[in-house]
């Protein structure tokens, strides 16, 4: 992928630069996909609070960037957002304004953050593309957290009609892979299965998932996503947000993940559906036909290849790894 638009240095800022997303980043910037013009620096929560203003700036003052990759949130699985709905959007809201005020203060050339598929509408026809976004309230469980996501679009377009400025948002749907939090109770629904299937292998008992297994999903592995957030850095033009995700028909219900992580694992032992655990949302079917008119011949990782590197590299790195 090569550079269309400037020819100059680009000091890229990537704040939650250690999760999910940000380590999948840096490992094609490590790995050679960086341009001999970029600079990549990578921001972990212990570097800078970007709940404060003050730190915020402090952080962009000694890195200079050019260009930024918003990362950073409080993120949490749909237990932790039923529980913690005015943290999450609290927090958002204190980083969310803190980068883009900054980034717009230091005149960054571009600002692409992070948002989520849950801020769409919970009521809604499917599949949802990018201009369904403020047509109606998010579900109900995770309304904090959606709303401080669907504020940065209003942000964008705002500092765009009033400042110039180039700000822009990406919404991938659910993201998993190496280096994600693998907490049972409060991560997301993949790496927590894995863990889950980890232990219950371990302790030869059963796996419990919860809920029925019928929910519906995309799933996009993370160094995909990655590759697609340095195209939007270097090549995407638009203040309107675009939704990154493999298609429609790449959908899978969570039964069928729990059975490809089984499978990617080995797990022998019985299967079991807690029926009396939350599903959430049944599904979030995005379009992603936005992204195959700019990337028509884009190759997304195989659901099953991504589903075996995540289990192998959580083996792997079991005592290190989030949890």
């Amino acid at each position: 992928m090569t550079s269309s638009n400037g020819t100059g240095p680009k000091r890229v800022l990537v704040t939650g630069g250690s999760g999910l997303v940000g380590r999948a980043i840096e490992q094609l910037v490590q790995g050679g996909e960086a341009l001999p013009s970029e600079e990549w620096t990578f921001l972990s929560s212990k570097d800078a609070d970007l709940t404060n203003a003050a730190e915020t700036r402090a952080v962009f003052a000694r890195c200079q960037p050019t260009h930024v990759i918003h990362l950073a949130a409080m993120v949490g699985g749909l237990f932790r957002n039923m529980k913690y709905n005015l943290d999450f959007w609290r927090q958002n809201v204190h980083i969310n304004d803190n980068v883009l005020q900054t980034a717009h203060e230091h005149g960054v050339t571009k600002v692409i953050s992070c948002l989520s598929t849950c801020i769409f509408p919970d009521k809604t026809t499917y599949p949802i593309d990018e201009t369904m976004i403020h047509n109606g309230p998010p579900h109900s469980s995770n309304f904090g957290y959606s709303y401080a996501k669907r504020m940065i679009d209003i942000q964008n377009r705002g500092y765009h009609e009033q400042h110039g400025r180039m700000f822009t948002a990406v919404i991938p749907t659910n993201v998993f892979g190496m280096y994600d939090n693998f907490n049972i109770e409060e991560g997301h629904v993949l790496p927590g299965l894995i863990h889950k299937t980890y232990l219950a292998q371990k302790n030869g008992t059963p796996l419990v998932v919860w809920g029925s297994g019928k929910p519906r999903r995309q799933f996009i592995y993370s160094l995909d996503l990655a590759r697609l957030f340095i195209w939007v850095l270097r090549e995407y033009q638009e203040i309107e947000p675009i939704i990154l995700s493999v298609g429609e028909e790449e959908e899978v219900s969570i039964k069928e993940a729990a059975e490809s992580i089984v499978s990617a694992m080995g797990f022998k032992g019985e299967v079991i559906f807690d029926t009396t655990k939350s599903d959430g949302q049944y599904k979030k079917t995005a379009s992603n036909s936005k992204l195959r008119k700019y990337l028509p011949d884009f190759q997304f990782t195989p659901f099953s290849q991504a589903v075996k590197e995540t289990c192998d590299w959580f083996v792997a790195n079991y005592d290190v790894a989030r949890k």
